[in-house]
């Protein structure tokens, strides 16, 4: 890791210019865990990985615009 900062550190520097321009301030997002039960490889298993969402109205519709969420733990076979 600290080669890849490091690399990019060489690389970006005293940043000349910033714009942000705001396309759309009607978004909300939420947080919790998802429990999830599926088959792996033909076998039940079960996982609970937390996750957020970005939502977005969309022509009066809450649309998620995107998602990111990572393991609490290792899938385990259904009891």
């Amino acid at each position: 890791m600290d080669a890849t900062v490091d690399w990019l550190a060489e690389r970006l520097s005293d940043c000349l210019s910033y714009e942000f321009e705001l396309l759309d301030a009607d978004v909300a997002h939420v947080a919790g865990y998802e429990h999830v039960e599926c088959l792996t490889n033909g076998e039940p298993v079960k996982y609970t990985p937390r996750a957020t969402q970005v939502c977005r109205r969309e022509d009066g519709e809450w649309k998620v615009v995107h998602r990111h969420g990572d393991a609490l733990d290792t899938p385990r076979p259904s009891a």
